[in-house]
Formats: C-alpha cells, structure tokens, sequence
C-alpha cells in the first residue's frame, strides 16, 4: 500500500519529517524517501526498507538533510518522493494509491509526447513518474493535478512540492485519507492522524474526497473543494489503520472493539474457554468481543514483534507461508484441553488460518473456532494495494467457490457474497473444513459497516461484495 507525510515549518522541519515518515512504516515495506526544499534547491534520499527498518536507513540522512519544507512516503512499491523539472519549475512529487492503466497513460505519453520513462526490475514503469509526465505535460501543477485525477482508473492521493508550499491533493473519491495538523511553528500534511501526534501538531483539518490544498509555515490555501461523493476503504479500519488512528472522526481502535461486539452479537451464547485475537489487529475485534459476551480473553498467539512483518508483504507464497509461520509464538499452557476462539481481522487467501488451526490441534486444544471481523473477501480490490492476490484464483472464497460450482460459480458470486443464502453457508462450511476449524463465521458487511458508523454509501466494500 505506503504512507505519505508532509511539513512545511518557519525552522527545520528534518526531524518532523523522518519521524512522521517513520510512522507510515506498517503500511508498506519495500521503499522509503524523503525529499526537503531549502535555499539551495530541493533534495532527495531513497532507500531500499525491505531487511531494514526505515530509521535505521534514514538516520545517517537526518543529520545531512535541511530544509523548511519536506515531503516523504513509505513505498510497497516504486522508489518516490522523485524531483521533477517541468515547463512550469521543478517540483517533488509522492503517490499513494492505484493506477491499473498504468500501461495505457504511458503508451499514450511515449506516442503523443516521445518522451521516456526509467524502467524498473520485471519491465515495470515507476507509477509516480507516470503521474508527473501528466502534471507536467499541462499549464500547471493544478491543472496536472486535475487532469491525472480525471485520467487515473484506480485511486490516487498525492503531496507536491514546490518552493512556495506543498499540495495537498485527497483521491477523487477518498478512498485514502489526508488529515493535517497545526502547531506554532507550521502544519503537517499525514495519511494516518496520529503520525504528527507526538510531534506536537494537532488535528487541524480532515481534506475531503478530491479536494486539493495548498500547505504552507503560514496557512492553507483551499484551491479545489472536496466532491460530494466519497467510498473511504472499509479495509482501514478492519485491518490496515495504525490503532491510534482517525478516518473520518472514527477511532480504528474504538471501531474494532465495535465490530468485535457485533460478532458476539451475532454468536449468542457458546460453551468456550475463552476468547483470543490473532495478533496484532485481531486483538481490538477479540478484546470487543470478549466484552459483549463475558467470555474471558486471553492471549495463545503472541507476534514476535522485533522481526517479523506482516505476512501479506513478500511476494512469493512460499515466503508469505513461512512467515505465517514464523511470526506467531504460542503459549502451549493456554491451548491444551481448551477450547478457544480465536478472532482475525481477515482471511485472505487462508495462508495463516491453515497453519495456525493446524499448529494449535497438534498442542491439544480441543476445539478451534474462527471469526472473521472482516466479511469474505471474493473481489480482489481494484482501487488500492492492500493485498498482493490481485488474482481472484488467490482468494480462498474464489478457490471455494469453483470447487463448489466449476465453471458456474462465476455467474453466481451474487449468491455468495449475501450472507443469508445457501451458497453463502456451503462456502463458509467449506472453508472451515479446508482450514480444519471446528466453527467458522465471518462478519457482515452491515455489521461491519455499523461498526465502522458511516453512511454506507460513503464506503467502498467492493472487495466483500463487488459493488463499486
């Protein structure tokens, strides 16, 4: 997926600005930049974060690096902030987001413009280059801005950085969010909330889908306002959002403990032990569901939190395998002759579940339920990054549901995303037994959405249900 952060300050805004970065890195793994404008013209360092944390990278960068105004990403994907020299003066640009015709607003570029792009590894162009051949290619930064909005088929956020002040640019449907903070000195431009807190800015301003401002140590300029229409990703608050932070004026923590109590909603009363989290975002939705149904919560799994990432981050299964693997350590005295209930935040192409209902039956519980704070994931998500199975075949629902149909099941994910139908429950009943749990349920959509507490319109759950 990745983070972006911004500071334009009346001093030296370097620290902000590794910190604020640093706070995006549960978000991505692969890159990360940051980019700063002083008297002497803009400047840049990007690193390779895949085997080393992002401050560890960084911290020889801090010390070399000044500048009043600075802007920086955590990258899953291509090396970004770049620096760009345009008709119009040289500005630094960041992405975050999801361009899935990347490969025809290139084509259109190199035929139209015979301009070029540096290619990356496996033959792949650098999505942000892509946007600045865009910006650059109309009068101004604006009207690049607007134009890459209209031109992009997937979602995109943005910072640009000029000498005067730094744009602020939310996705045309506000897919990511854009949240800035304000102390004495300057503002700070993050897409998680929380990341300026501890350096003493405070919420100022939440952008709106589309809007574009522009950031500077004195104000903000509002330059384009927020459309009306608005499909926040549902997925932030379930799975991807830091617990300590805000979309919308909803609390990811305060949210999972909601949708954890709607699950028990839903469950009644079951003969169990007690109630466990899959760690680390499995643990709100576990400790809001033991409080709705009185069942103890205790801890079986615990993450080794030093080294291991989240398992959605490598690239290859095998890897992804291995580190479902690796990263949770059990407590075999709370297993043993229990029977447990354990809640994950998501079940994507059941990599995890498999291995985790096998490893807790081989250290004797006796019975190993699994909820879902998420609902079945049948779609693979078309607007952002989340998760690596960009092929439907990866998803455990779709894998499911042709075992079940053949070559029918596609003319049926209808059935299988309403919760209230027989396909429904074959599908659910199948993955519980392909998984080896005793019991499996997942989310609703409305429950989740109720949990989450927007209008329903004004949130996209196209990968639970496919509609857009």
């Amino acid at each position: 997926m990745g983070g972006i952060f911004g500071v334009a300050k009346k001093t030296d805004c370097v620290s902000d600005l590794f910190y604020g970065v640093d706070y995006h890195s549960h978000l991505g793994t692969r890159r990360g930049g940051m980019a700063v404008y002083n008297k002497d013209g803009f400047s840049k360092s990007i690193h390779n974060i895949e085997n080393t944390p992002f401050r560890t990278k960084f911290e020889q960068d801090v010390l070399e690096m000044y500048g009043t105004m600075g802007i920086g990403c955590i990258s899953d994907n291509e090396p970004q902030p770049l620096i760009v020299r345009a008709h119009f003066g040289n500005y630094v640009l960041t992405t975050v987001g999801r361009i899935n015709n990347l490969e025809e607003i290139a084509n259109q570029s190199l035929q139209r413009d015979r301009m070029q792009f540096m290619e990356l590894s496996m033959g792949r162009i650098n999505a942000t280059e892509v946007v600045a051949s865009i910006i650059s290619s109309e009068d101004s930064i604006v009207a690049g801005i607007q134009k890459a909005q209209e031109l992009i088929d997937g979602s995109l956020s943005l910072l640009v950085m000029t000498e005067k002040g730094i744009y602020a640019v939310r996705d045309l449907m506000g897919r990511t969010p854009l949240i800035i903070g304000k102390n004495d000195h300057g503002y700070a431009v993050s897409f998680e909330s929380f990341a300026y807190h501890n350096l003493d800015y405070r919420d100022y301003y939440e952008l709106g889908p589309g809007e574009v401002v522009f950031m500077t140590s004195e104000g903000l300029d509002y330059v384009l306002p927020r459309q009306k229409a608005m499909r926040v990703c549902s997925f932030l608050w379930i799975y991807y959002g830091y617990p300590t932070s805000s979309y919308e004026g909803i609390n990811v923590e305060e949210m999972r403990y909601r949708c954890g109590a709607n699950l028990a909603k839903r469950d009644g009363s079951l003969d169990l032990d007690y109630v466990a989290g899959v760690p680390d975002s499995g643990i709100a939705h576990a400790l809001g569901y033991s409080h709705q149904s009185h069942l103890p919560y205790s801890r079986p799994l615990i993450k080794y939190t030093p080294t291991w990432p989240r398992s959605f981050t490598p690239s290859k299964r095998s890897m992804r395998m291995t580190i479902a693997g690796m990263k949770l350590v059990s407590v075999g005295s709370l297993i043993k002759d229990k029977k447990l209930l354990l809640i994950d935040d998501s079940i994507v192409r059941g990599t995890q579940t498999y291995k985790m209902a096998k490893s807790l039956f081989e250290e004797g519980a006796k019975e190993v339920h699994l909820r879902s704070a998420c609902p079945p994931i049948v779609f693979p998500c078309k607007y952002l990054n989340f998760f690596r199975s960009n092929v439907a075949s990866e998803l455990i629902t779709r894998r499911t549901i042709q075992e079940l149909e053949g070559e029918k099941g596609e003319e049926k994910l209808d059935l299988y995303t309403d919760s209230q139908t027989e396909e429904y429950r074959a599908m659910v009943d199948r993955i519980a037994e392909i998984s080896s749990f005793t019991s499996l349920k997942y989310n609703t959509v409305e429950d989740m959405v109720d949990a989450i507490g927007l209008n329903p319109c004004q949130l996209c759950t196209y990968c639970m249900n496919g509609k857009e």
